[in-house]
């Protein structure tokens, strides 16, 4: 089963499936890969941005980021 880095709620750990759409090549520049583990740490009270830690780097992402991120629970 897989989901959209955007359409999670809780904080945990989760396998990155894919990556897609008009940001692929920004986020994997940062280094989030298909394959790499991620934490999502927080959201806004609004729903974004979002905080995330890859490996031992903590990200801030917007809405059109999180939605490029397609995750394996």
């Amino acid at each position: 089963m897989s989901t959209k880095l955007s359409n999670i709620t809780k904080p945990g750990a989760y396998q990155i499936r894919t990556i897609t759409g008009a940001e692929t090549t920004r986020l994997m520049e940062m280094g989030i890969l298909p394959g790499i583990r991620l934490e999502m740490i927080r959201k806004a009270p609004t729903g974004f941005p979002i905080e995330i830690k890859v490996r031992n780097s903590f990200y801030t992402l917007r809405k059109s980021e999180a939605e490029c991120i397609e995750l394996e629970n």
